[in-house]
């Protein structure tokens, strides 16, 4: 990149927001994915407006300079890598909220928002944003938009591309566009705004994002649930909503996962079980109490060894606790830890869990399986070292494995993750050529010269 270029991206921006060491540009070649390419890129922006941001896509626009948008890097398919090095557009400094509109029950975060800090910000009015990934404390707006995240509270409320009402986004010719608006009902045209979600950052920038927010329920129950047999865990999930009740939360952690979390975190888990269910039912307290009881109802009869249900909000953080350890808590066994999402229809649970463990024999590898168990999406945790290259050559077998028997299944290559690079080469298994030529078709039309997230999933 020529010293003009960079003297006229100075100039928009302000000297500190132009990063040019070479030890500040190599925090931005690389993701939290494990074991896929990365490139340093040539320098990293950070802007404070959707006006910079559109004057940065105008100066590489007609540079044809690769533009690769960031959030706060948690994402787990390579998205944010800059391949093809170019310009690192980090999103963090446009972090304001700019508006929680009680009335509409929407709110308007910039990309670079933190969710955890919206979700505080609109508890005060007893209004909650539902999505919830695990990474909530550091995961942004823009990002989980662009990734299209799901989060623990899928299963009843759930993901982020239900909750985006509007986009604010900078096309790669620079030019800026608003999709949506606040309007429960809004048919005028094409559903623009919904393209935006989980593109990855491949047809424009995403800079502001409108959400709706709902009524914070006034009652909820928490309960673990130990099994001393894995597939009876499993037959519980499917039970459950076969009897028509829908927790705002269920999930699932495996031996190797229990293990992992409580000798990292010390919260009394029981390391002798094969698996348990983390479930959280709310809403109104009446309708609370009755699905409660019968999800305890459920679990006793599918084979649970023992229940133990949160008094108060105190206990209820413990039980949750140990779900929002299991990544961390995993990281600690092995170097290397490749986080994969497989995610199946709801009443194929049990089936994939077996196969999950089926494949970790036949591979010889350590898998711990945790995940949102209740809609389907699974998160395969492959415990590796990437230094040791016969036993990566398993770990692919395995993971290329667990991919196919999900999409057998009804399946799809990612619930919450995206595809980015880690996935790319498995797209034609799940889609046609006439389908991927569609995606790259309206590839073409949003970014002719391919400036944005180039060398990603098309």
């Amino acid at each position: 990149m020529t010293q003009t270029i960079i003297d006229e991206l100075i100039n928009l921006l302000g000297k500190e927001s132009v990063l040019t060491d070479e030890e500040d540009l190599f925090c931005y070649s690389y993701d939290a994915t494990p074991d896929i390419p990365n490139e340093v890129p040539d320098l990293v922006l950070l802007p404070k407006s959707t006006e910079q941001v559109a004057g940065i896509v105008k100066i590489a626009a007609r540079n044809k300079i690769p533009v690769y948008t960031r959030g706060a890097g948690t994402n787990l398919s390579g998205g944010s890598v800059p391949l093809k090095k170019g310009i690192l557009l980090s999103m963090l400094d446009m972090n304001k909220i700019i508006e929680i509109d009680r009335e509409n029950l929407t709110a308007t975060a910039e990309a670079g928002v933190v969710i955890q800090s919206l979700v505080d910000a609109v508890d005060p009015y007893g209004l909650l944003y539902p999505p919830d990934p695990g990474t909530v404390q550091t995961a942004t707006m823009g990002g989980s938009v662009a990734e299209g995240s799901g989060g623990l509270r899928g299963l009843k409320y759930g993901t982020t591309k239900d909750y985006v009402m509007g986009i604010k986004a900078v096309l790669a010719d620079g030019s800026i566009v608003n999709y949506g608006g606040k309007n429960v009902k809004n048919v005028s045209g094409f559903d623009m705004k919904s393209i935006f979600v989980g593109s990855e950052g491949m047809l424009g920038v995403i800079t502001e994002v409108l959400v709706k927010l709902i009524p914070k329920p006034e009652s909820r129950q928490s309960f673990m649930v130990m099994y001393r047999d894995l597939d009876k865990a499993a037959n519980t999930i499917r039970e459950i909503i076969s009897n028509k009740i829908i927790p705002a939360t269920m999930e699932i952690l495996d031996n190797i996962t229990i293990r992992a979390v409580e000798e990292n975190k010390k919260i009394g888990l029981p390391v002798d079980v094969e698996a348990i269910l983390l479930i959280e039912v709310d809403g109104i307290k009446e309708a609370v109490d009755k699905e409660a009881k019968k999800v305890k109802e459920v679990c006793l009869q599918c084979g649970a060894d023992s229940i133990v249900a949160a008094e108060d909000d105190s206990k209820r953080d413990e039980i949750w606790a140990a779900r929002r350890g299991a990544l961390p808590s995993l990281v600690r066994m092995k170097p290397t830890t490749i986080l994969e999402d497989a995610t199946v229809p709801r009443s194929k649970i049990p089936e994939m869990i077996r196969a999950v463990r089926e494949i970790a024999g036949k591979y010889n590898v350590m898998i711990g399986t945790f995940g949102h168990a209740g809609d389907g999406n699974l998160h395969p945790t492959i415990l590796t070292d990437e230094r040791n290259r016969e036993e990566m050559d398993r770990v692919h077998g395995a993971i290329t494995e667990i991919f196919d028997k999900a999409l057998s299944l009804g399946g799809t290559l990612s619930g919450e993750h995206g595809i980015g690079i880690a996935k790319a080469s498995f797209m034609p298994h799940q889609f046609s050529a006439a389908e991927l030529d569609l995606m790259k078709k309206l590839k073409k039309a949003f970014d002719p010269d391919d400036i944005l997230n180039p060398g990603k999933f098309l």
